[in-house]
């Protein structure tokens, strides 16, 4: 019976041979840093002796490295904290499906007797009302807010019973904000409400599918209710 002997060297040559390693690549800051360096090295050698390199020169070559070097570190850490930013974005808009919005825009529906709107103040007013405008662009309905601070943002609803008492139509309307600061014009922005329906991610970031609205983009919430 014969017996086949195989050596270490032998086995590992043919392991190795079988599953070469593979060699760890180079990061765009490295192979700048490596070139860096093979370029000052490389200058050294062959300087003037009579002439050498200033101390000067040398630094300042250092400094624009780091500063390179410093620059594409930092896009990369910047890029990792979008993706994060994004994933997280992505997971608070998934929460908000079924919740109701405000948004800006001045259009609302009355459905059933009841309908919601808002208003938010981008600067202290002394006085505010929304005005709930029929079709034809006439005053249906004046509610009174009162003083509002900067940065206040006030959801209003309505029963649809107009000015002068009647009832008005299950439909769509428009409304507008009227505010006031020392007898001058104060700026309001008017809200729109809607309930989300579904929540889109992409290259132009996250967006909510609200209906009666559109798509909206989840920066443009201002409340959540």
């Amino acid at each position: 019976m014969t017996t086949v002997q195989q050596t270490g060297g032998s086995y590992e040559a043919l392991m190795e041979a079988m599953n070469p390693k593979k060699k760890a690549q180079k990061t765009g800051v490295e192979e700048t840093q490596d070139r860096f360096m093979t370029l000052l090295v490389t200058q050294m050698r062959n300087q003037d002796p009579l002439n050498p390199l200033d101390n000067a020169q040398v630094t300042s070559q250092f400094a624009q490295l780091s500063t390179v070097t410093g620059v594409e570190k930092l896009n990369k850490t910047l890029e990792v904290l979008q993706g994060s930013y994004q994933t997280s974005q992505s997971l608070q808009a998934a929460s908000m499906i079924g919740h109701g919005v405000l948004v800006p825009g001045s259009t609302f529906a009355l459905s059933e007797g009841r309908a919601v709107m808002g208003i938010e103040a981008t600067e202290p007013a002394d006085d505010a009302k929304l005005v709930i405008l029929g079709g034809d662009g006439k005053p249906l309905k004046t509610i009174n807010l009162g003083r509002l601070e900067s940065g206040t943002i006030r959801p209003v609803t309505w029963d649809g019973i107009t000015d002068t008492g009647a009832k008005a139509a299950d439909g769509s309307y428009s409304f507008e904000i009227r505010a006031t600061r020392g007898g001058e014009k104060a700026k309001a922005t008017a809200l729109s409400f809607g309930e989300v329906l579904s929540v889109t991610t992409g290259g132009d970031g996250v967006k909510l599918n609200v209906p009666g609205m559109g798509v909206v983009k989840f920066g443009d919430v201002r409340q959540i209710l």
